[in-house]
């Protein structure tokens, strides 16, 4: 079978059992099984995928996974983020869109705490935007700081999909962690200058309002007792990896350790708390494990097949430039983040995307953060963008999507630039890594 037909196939059935409604880790394993049953010998071929199966789950560092999920629960299950938003409130006093910056500079902190855009767009959304809305602000200075820095969980350490990545395209974890920071931030400094363009544009879409007076002590205190405590978590897991203290999996518990103590210290750390963690935990982490199960066979059939070698064959035949190649890749990630998850991105895409990028000259660490900028910017794109979703849900009632869609609009045009940046100076993913490797 020629390596178009194969590739045709198998993309074909992933696509067509989705399409009836399957879970995604259940359209991949249907596919692997049809698949293998063609390319490698029939039944025999479905053992050999019961056996490369338990192989792809018994690497120590997929132990990282569970752990930053668990560190994400705790912090979303104990509501420390009420007292980090309004420490934060105050120390922002009487600024015109104070609440539009708090909402940048809070969801960046709990983008270092949670690894999951989806559940800081929850958290962040069902806090700030009712309050924000009642005193004025517009839909788009509103609910739009809140999705583009959710969605920095993504990039900035502990980011599950970075985890997921780097296990399955078998690049350095820990490297690719550390490199998602720098365009994490520089993102969010993008963010904090487009809210104030924004309010410089249009005034009335933050309306001022009377703010009592905080005396400078009092705010610096409740940074003190409620910002600075979660920068030891982060220093936990981003610190002790840059140090070479631990590696990613010892990081990740010391993040859980460090988030159950601040817990306890808040006095918020109840039983119920710890069962709602773990259960989430629990869900989280099964439903990972077994897309990492399916995916990492997918890639093998689809190598086995032919259509890995012979889709690069067939890119590297059209003699493009390597930065052109590049971003075709993003284009192509980013058409199917307005259809498909992120989760799903990265399995259909990473088979091939990832050798192609290693073929045309490309750093894989540095290209998996492109990758993981363009599924971010996935999670914002309509129609099936899970971020719009998310943030509709918690809005207030009578939020119309097309108002979710457009305040997302102008943070996706912050993504385009990040990714253009990166083109530029590869320095901005690389820098650190380099610095940790040294």
């Amino acid at each position: 079978m020629e390596w178009y037909w194969a590739a045709i196939l198998m993309l074909g059935l992933v696509f067509g059992t989705m399409a009836l409604g399957l879970p995604v880790a259940v359209a991949f394993m249907t596919t692997n099984m049809i698949g293998v049953y063609i390319f490698m010998g029939g039944t025999i071929g479905i053992e050999q995928l019961v056996d490369n199966a338990s192989d792809s789950l018994s690497s120590f560092l997929l132990v990282t996974v569970p752990l930053f999920i668990m560190m994400g629960e705790v912090f979303f299950h104990t509501g420390v983020a009420s007292n980090v938003f309004d420490a934060l409130d105050k120390l922002f006093g009487a600024v015109r869109g104070r609440l539009s910056y708090v909402a940048v500079a809070g969801g960046t902190l709990f983008a270092a705490l949670s690894g999951s855009a989806m559940a800081n767009t929850a958290m962040m959304g069902s806090l700030m935007v009712p309050e924000m809305m009642r005193r004025g602000y517009k839909s788009h200075m509103a609910m739009g700081p809140i999705q583009g820095s959710a969605g920095l969980a993504i990039l900035i350490p502990p980011s599950a999909l970075g985890v997921l990545l780097g296990s399955l395209a078998e690049i350095n974890i820990s490297a690719l962690l550390i490199a998602g920071i720098v365009p994490g931030l520089v993102l969010a400094a993008m963010y904090i200058a487009l809210v104030a363009v924004q309010v410089r544009i249009d005034p009335q879409a933050a309306p001022s309002y009377d703010v009592p007076y905080v005396a400078w002590g009092e705010r610096l205190w409740g940074v003190v007792v409620n910002v600075l405590p979660m920068g030891l978590v982060i220093f936990f897991v981003i610190g002790f990896m840059m140090l070479g203290i631990a590696t990613p999996t010892e990081a990740a518990a010391f993040g859980v350790l460090g988030a159950i103590i601040l817990a306890v210290v808040y006095q918020k750390f109840t039983w119920a708390v710890a069962v709602k963690a773990m259960t989430g935990t629990l869900r989280v982490s099964v439903m990972v494990f077994f897309i990492i199960l399916a995916s990492t066979t997918f890639s093998q059939i689809f190598a086995f097949s032919g259509a890995t070698a012979g889709a690069i064959k067939w890119a590297l035949s059209f003699d493009l430039a390597p930065i052109l190649m590049v971003v075709a890749m993003f284009a192509i990630i980013l058409v199917l983040g307005c259809f498909i998850d992120g989760v799903s991105i990265l399995l259909i895409t990473l088979p091939v995307f990832m050798p192609l990028a290693k073929a045309i000259g490309y750093d894989q660490i540095w290209f998996g953060v492109v990758m993981l900028i363009g599924i971010e910017m996935g999670g914002l794109t309509p129609p099936f963008g899970l971020q719009l979703f998310v943030m509709q849900a918690v809005a207030p009632k009578g939020t119309r999507f097309e108002d979710v869609v457009r305040s997302a609009i102008p943070y996706l045009g912050c993504n385009v630039l990040i990714f253009f940046a990166l083109l530029a100076f590869p320095a901005l993913a690389l820098w650190l890594p380099s610095v940790m490797a040294n």
